[in-house]
């Protein structure tokens, strides 16, 4: 209940916080509040020291568990950290509540044009935060769990992967050959969001009224998806309590053969022998389709500073020296971060070392914002409701009709 109300309060609440100067005391470490895939390795923390004379301190957390510190911090006008994970769906209720330094000069113009998705970081004008990982979703599948069922063609349909599923389950292969996480978690709120541009669809009009109740909607065909695949043994029955990361860490395991909403710069960590046991095997491939065009969604993470941090200077310099080339490169290929730079993805390309890189780059050029408008501030609250019904469904306590009318009737509510 906590929880609901704080969010339910962000939409409104407005917060009178004077944007003080950087200032910075000498020695001062800086802290940082960030998820797993943001967390740097000691051996980055201490080349940014050296370099820089920044010390950090970093605490990790699940992404909805920040969500929640930055909330409920930031109400109490205490610094959740000097710097902190933004996510994309964040940025229109944050950015209402004033609660993120402005940005924009503390970045050069010439870095901030060699990243396209620090756009959606843009509110009234203000750059609420840095992109530091350029995340969309492709198709990640092992390839010797195909070979072995006799599939020749990566599936580029929902029914094709639905086919190939049941031929590498009854060959014994894996029990579960589908990866999507069902419980009540934002990880599964963007899979069906995923899904819905899959079948071709969106979520809402350009009045924001929802087009996902009618069983022949995008949504609600993405979300009878993901129930039958459950009902028919292909994704496990433990999905309705596993997150994201967790459905990553079987995938990585060999226990199923499709990451269905895979993260691009996971292609990185997934062939990388030293953290995952399915390196040589694993390979990447457009999104599924329905309509020939494989669409997916871009979900970039960034780093802001609170306008309540107490060291902004030692922010300023972690996030600079986060986006210099060498560093989102050593982020790739140790923490799976897909570079948010342009001329970095095209560098990692030429050289060879961007693990997929025709399938990325060919990917990237699809990608859709999953509003047009931009992210509106009563996401938070929508996306939990998608994220309870869907979970919902996948227990059976609720039908596809009965959930996907749930979440209009609360998307209805947040909106008013």
């Amino acid at each position: 209940m906590l929880r609901r109300y704080v969010l339910a309060s962000l939409a409104v609440l407005q917060l009178s916080i004077a944007l003080p100067a950087f200032a910075q005391a000498p020695g001062q470490i800086t802290s940082v509040l960030l998820p797993p895939w943001g967390t740097l390795p000691k051996t980055m923390t201490e080349r940014l020291h050296a370099q820089t004379g920044t010390q950090l301190d970093t605490q990790t957390l699940g992404w909805d568990e920040i969500r929640t510190k930055i909330a409920t911090s930031m109400i109490a006008n205490t610094p959740p950290a000097d710097a902190t994970e933004v996510d994309w769906s964040w940025v229109g209720q944050f950015g209402a509540a004033q609660w993120y330094q402005s940005l924009g000069d503390a970045v050069d113009a010439k870095t901030l044009a060699d990243i396209p998705s620090a756009k959606i970081f843009m509110f009234n004008g203000q750059l609420m935060a840095v992109p530091y990982a350029n995340d969309f979703r492709i198709l990640i599948y092992n390839r010797d769990h195909l070979q072995r069922a006799g599939i020749q063609n990566v599936p580029t349909t929902p029914q094709q992967l639905l086919t190939a599923a049941k031929a590498i389950k009854a060959a014994n292969i894996t029990k579960y050959p589908i990866g999507l996480p069902l419980s009540a978690t934002e990880g599964s709120a963007t899979a069906w969001y995923l899904l819905t541009k899959v079948f071709g669809g969106e979520l809402f009009n350009d009045k924001l009224e929802p087009l996902f109740i009618s069983p022949g909607s995008a949504g609600y065909k993405a979300m009878s998806f993901e129930i039958e695949a459950l009902k028919e043994g292909l994704i496990s029955p433990a999905a309705t309590g596993l997150k994201d990361v967790e459905v990553q860490e079987l995938f990585k395991k060999g226990d199923i053969s499709f990451d269905v909403a895979g993260w691009a710069g996971n292609i990185a960590v997934y062939t990388d022998p030293g953290k995952s046991q399915v390196a040589s095997s694993t390979a990447a491939g457009l999104m599924l389709s329905t309509s020939g065009t494989a669409r997916t969604i871009g979900l970039p993470e960034a780093v802001g500073i609170p306008v309540s941090a107490s060291n902004k200077e030692g922010a300023k310099a972690f996030i600079n020296w986060w986006l210099k080339p060498e560093n989102q490169i050593e982020s790739y290929t140790t923490l799976g971060n897909l570079p948010t730079r342009t001329s970095v993805l095209k560098q990692l390309n030429s050289e060879g070392k961007l693990k997929s890189g025709d399938v990325i780059l060919q990917q990237a050029a699809l990608v859709d914002p999953l509003f047009s408008q931009g992210t509106p501030v009563w996401y938070p609250q929508f996306t939990s409701a998608v994220s309870t019904a869907l979970n919902q469904a996948a227990k059976g306590e609720l039908t596809v009709d009965q959930a996907v009318a749930q979440i209009a009737a609360e998307a209805k509510s947040a909106m008013q």
